[in-house]
């Protein structure tokens, strides 16, 4: 069993930035046996990736709507994975969740459909 549970949205201006965080309790597994990711979904919108990051490798991935201005990371001590959001938008208001799917293959979480989610921080974004 994994608990994902995320902290750290709010509301910010336009240009302002946040860091959101994701504590992994597994079990069975560290936060490095899993492939994990942020999404997010607005009102009235479909549910998107934002970032993925790859335990077997370390390689990370940014939609491009974020690239530049998002930076996903982990912190294998403290089984924690993160998303710096800077340079924010009102287009990045949303839910965002962090999910995570056990074993060294992205599949699932580049699918958009990870087996383990978080119950979501909200981000707001004024103009």
């Amino acid at each position: 069993q994994v608990q994902l549970v995320e902290s750290g949205g709010g509301s910010v201006q336009a240009g302002g930035s946040l860091r959101l965080s994701c504590a992994v309790s597994s079990s069975q597994n560290s936060a490095s046996n899993y492939c994990m990711g942020w999404f997010r979904q607005a009102p009235g919108k479909q549910r998107e990736g934002v970032a993925r990051f790859a335990p077997y490798d370390g390689s990370i991935w940014h939609a491009n709507s974020v690239k530049g201005r998002f930076t996903i990371s982990q912190d294998k001590a403290k089984n924690t994975l993160y998303l710096q959001m800077n340079s924010l938008k009102p287009e990045d208001t949303a839910m965002y969740y962090c999910a995570a799917a056990a074993g060294v293959s992205c599949e699932t979480v580049n699918r958009g459909r990870p087996p383990y989610w978080g119950q979501g921080t909200q981000v707001t974004v004024s103009s």
